[in-house]
C-alpha cells in the first residue's frame, strides 16, 4: 500500500468562522490562484463590497472582516472569476449557488447527560427528510420522535442533509458538505431535531457521502483541479482525490466534516455511503480516519460509523488492531436478496445470485452475509470474504431500504410485491436475527406510498436524469412497457410522502402491532438479548422452510419461518414449548385464530411465521 506522507501534512482551518471582537475571518485553499476576493451580499442576494484576501503559504487565502458575526453572507472571487460559494460554507440559505452565510454553533443544547447508542442493541430508523412529514423539515419530524421510541426504534438515520440542488433530492446529489439542506429546515433546525431525539431517547446517524460530488452547483474545481483525480475512477467519473498531489485538503475536507457532524450537531455517528467508492491507495485509509476522528469528536460518548459496503469484506468492521479499517459496521445485504427471491421471486439484475432457497437463507444468516469468495454471477468475479469472527452487532440486515425502494422503476415497497402474510413472516426473521436491524420509515405499518426517484436540477441536466432513469429500466422484462415516472415532475415527489394517519386504520395498524411486539420482545427476551457468536442457529428444515434458534440466560426460542407450501415439525422428544408470537394471529392481520402449536407439532401452511419458548 502506498505511503503519501503528502497527505498527511497539516491543514490549517478553512471556511468562515467568528471570533472574538466580534470579526469574521476566511480561510480558503486555492493553490495556482494569484488573488482571492470575498464578496460581501446583502440578504436578498446582492452582491456589495469585496474584501481582498491575503496569500498564505501552501496555497491558502485569508482575510477578516471586524465588527461582524454571524450572519454574514458571501461568496469568494478567483482571479476576478466568479464569484462562487465557498466549498467549506456552513450554510447556504438560497441554495447550492447562492451566497454562503457564516453560521455559529452556539445552539442552546439539553442533551448534558446523552451517552450515545449502544452499538449492541441499535434499531436504526431510515428516514428521508423531505417525504416523511408533508412539510419535509426537520421541525415537522419532531412529533414522530415519541411513537418511534414507544415502538422500539432507537435510532433514526437520516439521508444525506448536505446542500443539493433544487429543493428535490434523495440527497446524494450533495455539493456542500457541511450546509444542511436549506429547505429542509438549515443548521438551526437539525439541531432542533438532534436534540429533541436524544430528549426521546434515540439516537442520530447521518448519512454522508464521501464518493463523489453531485453534478450541479460544484464548484471545487474553480478553487483547485486537485480535489479529484483521473489516478481513479468512480460510477461518477474522477475519483475525489484523496491519496494523491495536494490531498491533504482534500482529507481535510472530508474530516473536519465528520467533527462538525459529531461535535457541532451532536450526531451520534454517521453511515457512509459507497464506501467501496472511497478510493485511497494511502495508508491509514480515510474510512480508518473517518473513524477514528467521528470518536475523538465526541469524548465521554459513544458514537458509530456504518459503512454501505457491496463487496462484503470482513476488514471493514474489523478493529484497526487487527488489520481492518475500524469501522463499527457494514450494511450487508444479501439476506435481502434472498428474502427478495423466496417470497417475491426477483430474479433479474444481482438477484440472479442468489436461490432464496431455505438452505441459502439459513446460510446467510449463520454467516452474517452470504458471499464469501464465491464468485458472483452478476459481477463475473470473486466476491466476499469470510466474517465468522465479526459480531452480529456489526452487520446491518434489512428486508427494505431507500436504495432497494427507491431504485425500483416505481418505488415499489416490499408490500406491494409480497403477500401481507409473507410480508408479516419476513419481518418477524429481521427483528428476531441477531443482527442489526434497519427499517424504511414506514415499514412498520406496511406503507402504500411508493418511494421514487425524484430530482429538482436545472433543465439541460433534468432532462439527461429523465433520459437515463427510463433507458436503465428498459432491458428488465418486468418493467416492459412500463413509463418510469419522471424523476423531475414534482407530482412524483409529491407521491412519495408518508401518510402517518395509514398507520392509524386496519390493516395498518395491525402491521405496526406486530413491529411493536417483535420489537419488544427483541429488547426484553433473554434468548433475544444474547447476540454472540455461538447464541444462535440457523437451519434448514426443507427447500422452503427454516428454523432460527436463538439461546440466552439458560432460555431457548425457536423461530419458525415457512417461505411456501406446507411445513410439519415435530419438536425435539421430551420437549415442551409455548407459542409466544404467531404471525397469523388476527390482532397482527391474519386470519387464523388457532394456534400452530398442537401435540407438539409445529404446523405452518403458506407464508408464515411462529415463535416459540422452549420449556425444558
Amino acid at each position: 500500500m502506498a505511503q503519501v506522507e503528502e497527505s498527511r501534512a497539516a491543514v490549517p482551518r478553512l471556511g468562515a468562522w467568528v471570533e472574538a471582537g466580534p470579526r469574521v475571518r476566511w480561510r480558503v485553499w486555492a493553490p495556482e490562484h494569484r488573488s482571492m476576493e470575498v464578496v460581501l451580499h446583502d440578504p436578498e442576494g446582492k452582491p456589495g463590497r469585496a474584501l481582498p484576501m491575503t496569500a498564505e503559504p501552501g496555497g491558502y487565502f485569508s482575510a477578516v472582516l471586524e465588527g461582524q458575526g454571524a450572519g454574514v453572507r458571501y461568496k469568494l472571487r478567483v482571479d476576478g472569476e466568479g464569484p462562487f460559494p465557498d466549498p467549506w460554507s456552513r450554510s447556504q440559505p438560497q441554495g447550492v449557488h447562492g451566497p454562503s452565510e457564516v453560521v455559529v454553533p452556539d445552539f442552546a443544547w439539553s442533551d448534558a447527560g446523552w451517552k450515545g447508542p449502544d452499538p449492541d442493541a441499535l434499531v436504526i430508523y431510515e428516514v428521508h427528510v423531505g417525504t416523511a412529514t408533508p412539510e419535509g423539515t426537520f421541525q415537522a419530524l419532531i412529533p414522530q420522535l415519541k411513537g418511534l421510541r414507544e415502538l422500539g426504534i432507537n435510532t433514526l438515520e437520516l439521508m444525506p442533509l448536505a446542500s443539493f440542488p433544487g429543493a428535490r433530492n434523495w440527497g446524494y446529489d450533495g455539493v456542500d458538505l457541511f450546509a444542511p439542506q436549506h429547505t429542509y429546515g438549515g443548521p438551526n433546525g437539525l439541531r432542533q431535531l438532534i436534540d429533541a431525539a436524544h430528549a426521546h431517547g434515540l439516537a442520530v446517524l447521518i448519512d454522508a457521502v464521501y464518493n463523489h460530488f453531485g453534478p450541479d452547483g460544484n464548484y471545487l474545481r474553480c478553487y483547485s483541479p486537485h480535489y479529484f483525480t483521473g489516478r481513479h475512477h468512480t460510477p461518477w467519473g474522477d475519483a475525489v482525490n484523496y491519496d494523491g498531489k495536494d490531498s491533504a485538503p482534500v482529507r481535510e475536507l472530508v474530516l473536519s466534516n465528520v467533527d462538525m457532524w459529531i461535535r457541532d450537531y451532536h450526531a451520534d455517528g454517521l453511515r457512509l455511503d459507497a464506501a467501496h467508492a472511497i478510493v485511497d491507495d494511502s495508508s491509514p485509509h480515510l474510512l480508518t480516519e473517518i473513524s477514528a476522528r467521528a470518536r475523538a469528536a465526541a469524548p465521554g460518548r459513544r458514537v458509530v460509523v456504518i459503512a454501505e459496503d457491496e463487496r462484503n469484506e470482513a476488514r471493514l468492521p474489523r478493529p484497526a488492531s487487527a488489520g481492518g479499517l475500524g469501522l463499527d459496521g457494514v450494511w450487508a445485504d444479501d439476506l435481502h436478496h434472498q428474502l427478495r427471491r423466496a417470497f417475491a421471486g426477483d430474479s433479474e439484475g444481482y438477484y440472479q445470485d442468489y436461490t432464496g432457497s431455505a438452505e441459502d437463507i439459513a446460510r446467510t444468516l449463520r454467516q452474517g452475509w452470504f458471499y464469501e469468495g464465491q464468485v458472483s454471477k452478476n459481477q463475473g468475479h470473486a466476491r466476499g470474504t469470510p466474517a465468522g469472527e465479526l459480531p452480529p452487532r456489526c452487520f446491518v440486515h434489512c428486508t427494505q431500504n431507500h436504495d432497494q425502494v427507491g431504485n425500483r422503476a416505481h418505488g415499489e415497497r416490499l408490500g406491494h410485491d409480497v403477500t401481507p402474510a409473507a410480508y408479516r413472516a419476513m419481518s418477524t426473521l429481521l427483528l428476531l436475527s441477531p443482527y442489526t436491524p434497519l427499517l424504511f420509515m414506514g415499514q412498520e405499518w406496511n406503507a402504500r406510498s411508493p418511494f421514487l426517484y425524484f430530482t429538482d436540477h436545472n433543465e439541460e441536466l433534468g432532462r439527461l436524469v429523465t433520459e437515463g432513469r427510463r433507458k436503465e429500466f428498459a432491458g428488465f422484462k418486468r418493467f416492459a412497457g412500463d413509463t418510469v415516472p419522471d424523476p423531475q415532475a414534482k407530482e412524483t415527489f409529491e407521491r412519495s410522502r408518508l401518510d402517518w394517519s395509514e398507520a392509524e386504520r386496519p390493516p395498518h395498524s395491525q402491521i405496526r402491532a406486530l413491529y411493536r411486539e417483535l420489537l419488544w420482545l427483541r429488547a426484553t427476551e433473554p434468548a433475544l438479548k444474547e447476540k454472540s457468536r455461538g447464541s444462535y442457529e440457523a437451519r434448514a428444515l426443507g427447500p422452503s422452510s427454516l428454523v432460527l434458534e436463538r439461546r440466552g440466560a439458560g432460555q431457548r426460542l425457536l423461530a419458525f419461518i415457512n417461505v411456501k407450501g406446507l411445513l410439519e415439525q415435530r419438536l425435539p422428544a421430551g420437549s415442551r414449548a409455548q407459542v409466544v408470537l404467531w404471525s397469523e394471529a388476527p390482532a397482527f392481520g391474519g386470519a387464523v385464530e388457532t394456534s400452530p402449536l398442537r401435540d407438539s407439532v409445529v404446523r405452518l401452511e403458506g407464508p408464515s411465521a411462529v415463535v416459540m419458548r422452549l420449556l425444558e
